[in-house]
This record gives C-alpha cells, sequence and structure tokens, in this order.
C-alpha cells in the first residue's frame, strides 16, 4: 500500500505544481475501509486557505447523480411511473416543438417522458452556440441569471416554464444530448412532492444521510470553508477565481432556483456517504434511502445503439449512461482498468465520483477548476487505485 499511496500522492502533488488545479481532496474506500485520504495544496490560495477536511465545493454536474436518487425515491412510493410524460406534472412541456436542420419547427411525435429525462434522450439543450435551440436557450439563462442579479426572485418553477418554450433538438428520444434533463427532473419532484426542491432532498436524503454541509446554499457562517472556483479559459496557464453563474447556479441564502443539475453543494465527507449509499444497494449506516433492485436499476447502461450515435465524449469511451450517470461496460473500449457495473459521474469544475459494486470500492475526487469534467489525472488515478487492489 506504501507505493501505492505515493503513487497517488505523486500525481495530485504534480497537478498542483503544474499549475492545473490549486488544491484537490481525494478519497478512496475499499471493502468499508478509507485505504486514501489526502488533502493537498489551497482551497482559496488569493487567502491563503489550505484545502481541509470540511471544504465546501461546488458539486455542479455530481448534483446529477443526486437527482436520479430522488426521481427513484417518488418511483418506489408509487408517485410517479417512469413511463408518464413530463407534462403531467409540468404541464408547460406538453405539445413541444422540435427545431429542423432547416430553421423550421415540427411537431414532436410525443411528449418527453421522465424516463427521457433520466438517460438524457429529451432532446432538452443545455445553453450552447453551436445550435438554435441551444442559442436560444443561452439567451434565455442570460435574461434569467440577470434578472436574478438585479434583485428579483426567480423560481425553479418560472425556470420550467421558461425551458419548456424552447424546442427541442430532436424527437423524444431519438439520441442522447447532455442538457438540461435533470434541472427539469428537479422541477417534477417539487411539483410532486409538494415541497421546494431543497427541502425534500434534505428530509429525505441529506439529513438521513448525515449530509450537514450539502444543500442548495452556504450559510453565512460556513463561508470561510467555501472553496474558491478557478479558472484558466481567459489567462491560458494562469488559474483565477471565477465570480460568474455558469447554469444559473447561485449559493446565497435566497436562492430560489434549486438547479437539479448543478446547483449543490457538499463536502468530500458528505458526498462520501452518498456514495456509500449507492454501493450498499441503498443504505448507509442502518438508514434505507432505495432498495437494492431500484439501486439495480439504476446502475445499467440504458442507451440503444441508435441514441449511441451522439454519446461520443472522449471521457466515455467504453461507458454507457442511464439515471443520469455513466456505467463503465468495456475495459479495451475505455482503455483503462476497471470492472463492468461502475458507475459514477463528475462536474463541470472537475469533482469526480466512481463507484464498483463489484469491488466493493468508491473513489472520490474534488477540485475546484471550472470546465474540467473527467481531466486526463482522474484515468490515471483509477488505473492506480484498481492496480493496488488485492
Amino acid at each position: 500500500m506504501t507505493k501505492f499511496k505515493s503513487s497517488m500522492d505523486k500525481l495530485i502533488r504534480e497537478e498542483i505544481a503544474f499549475g492545473h488545479i490549486k488544491g484537490a481532496a481525494c478519497r478512496v474506500i475499499h471493502k468499508g475501509k478509507v485505504i486514501y485520504d489526502t488533502l493537498q495544496g489551497y482551497a482559496d490560495a488569493e487567502q491563503g486557505r489550505k484545502m481541509q477536511a470540511d471544504t465546501i465545493f461546488r458539486l455542479f454536474s455530481m448534483t446529477k447523480p443526486v437527482t436520479a436518487v430522488a426521481t427513484m425515491i417518488l418511483m418506489e412510493r408509487g408517485l410517479i411511473d417512469l413511463r408518464e410524460p413530463v407534462s403531467k406534472y409540468l404541464p408547460e412541456f406538453a405539445n413541444q416543438k422540435v427545431w429542423q436542420e432547416n430553421g423550421e419547427l415540427q411537431d414532436a411525435d410525443r411528449d418527453v417522458t421522465i424516463y427521457d429525462l433520466l438517460n438524457m434522450t429529451s432532446g432538452i439543450p443545455y445553453p450552447d452556440i453551436t445550435h438554435e435551440p441551444g442559442r436560444q436557450m443561452d439567451a434565455l439563462f442570460r435574461e434569467l441569471i440577470g434578472r436574478r442579479e438585479q434583485g428579483e426572485i426567480v423560481t425553479t418553477r418560472e425556470y420550467m416554464r421558461r425551458i419548456a418554450e424552447v424546442p427541442l433538438v430532436f424527437q423524444p428520444g431519438e439520441r442522447w444530448l447532455y442538457g438540461l434533463s435533470a434541472d427539469v427532473l428537479g422541477g417534477l419532484v417539487e411539483v410532486v412532492s409538494g415541497m421546494p426542491y431543497g427541502e425534500f432532498l434534505r428530509k429525505e436524503i441529506f439529513e438521513p444521510l448525515d449530509m450537514k454541509d450539502t444543500g442548495f446554499y452556504v450559510p453565512e457562517d460556513k463561508i470561510p470553508r467555501f472553496a474558491v472556483a478557478y479558472d484558466e479559459r481567459k489567462e491560458p496557464g494562469h488559474l483565477i477565481p471565477f465570480t460568474e453563474s455558469h447554469l444559473g447556479e447561485y449559493y446565497g441564502e435566497d436562492v430560489a432556483f434549486e438547479s437539479g443539475g448543478c446547483g449543490l453543494v457538499s463536502t468530500l465527507e458528505d458526498y462520501s456517504h452518498f456514495a456509500l449509499m449507492l454501493l450498499n444497494g441503498g443504505t448507509y449506516n442502518g438508514k434505507r434511502i432505495l432498495g437494492p433492485k431500484t439501486v439495480e436499476f439504476m446502475a445499467k447502461d440504458r442507451l440503444s445503439d441508435a441514441q449511441k450515435v451522439s454519446f461520443v465524449w472522449d471521457t466515455l469511451w467504453g461507458y454507457g449512461y442511464g439515471c443520469l450517470m455513466r456505467v463503465f461496460l468495456e475495459d479495451g473500449k475505455a482503455m483503462q482498468n476497471g470492472s463492468a457495473g461502475e458507475f459514477g459521474w463528475d462536474g463541470w469544475t472537475g469533482n469526480y465520483v466512481m463507484i464498483d459494486p463489484q469491488e466493493d470500492l468508491v473513489m472520490l475526487y474534488f477540485i475546484q477548476r471550472v470546465d474540467s469534467g473527467t481531466l486526463p489525472v482522474v484515468r490515471k488515478l483509477r488505473n492506480v487505485i484498481y492496480g493496488a487492489l488485492r
């Protein structure tokens, strides 16, 4: 294990030394024991605040697995059926239009379903300047973020109503597209549960799992623990603090848009509880969140061959996708070691979680560098971890 730990330390230390990141927290849990735990570099380099065990991170898209679990809770209680149209609960999503390459709009063949949202096959885009629906969504988010910055309260429900106005990129279920599906699921959970989305998550997931630092805002007394997000896009090779709102996320106590796709903050400790719950078939520390069969359902590839035509990210070679998470399928295609059935996701600021039921293994790697996703060093860290297992 000494060689394993030194290899892990070296990889993370080099990321900081090369200027790729300011700091990192990483944890590996194998068969119920923490076999690697490190805190390196800074949470706030400008203020000299080092990375700590209770540092609070922006999760961005690692919010999505939490939203998938929230959806499954409703399914287990018989409150929703995944075949149901989203419009049953969010009427604004009825009778949507689909954008055509010639600029015309076509009626959707059917309404988007909850299952479409879980698998990112809805056709609902993120803000994206490469196609017309994405450009419209970009303009919409700029407007809504601007209104919030002017002091207006812009709620999750208003975001839902406005998102539904934008044409779909393709017919529902036609192919895979990473977009606002998880945000719509958050809005759906809010309506079905009859409570604000953040309150539902707190009551049904965070409190039972003792995730005391996880939520949609950072209380004033915890701000000194909040890590700075860094950006090198404007100055390549030089990290500067990122202070904008990327997708409507906002961490003040007056937050009104609780984004199911990117809005949560958490700590390495808190998120490890969530990951262990999924690893253990829906249970953590005696508290059951989901049934084992539901977790099995979540950790499977749900994309058809036709849908996978657009599932072409370099970081997802060898993976499938389902329930807002990647699922490891082929080590040869991925060109890295690992277990079939390993699942998890990453985030825009570089956070990463890996859950492997076959090996009874969890890996968490938390950083705060925008526009990162799965960085190349994560592949190396994974290979080191799997190489050390006995």
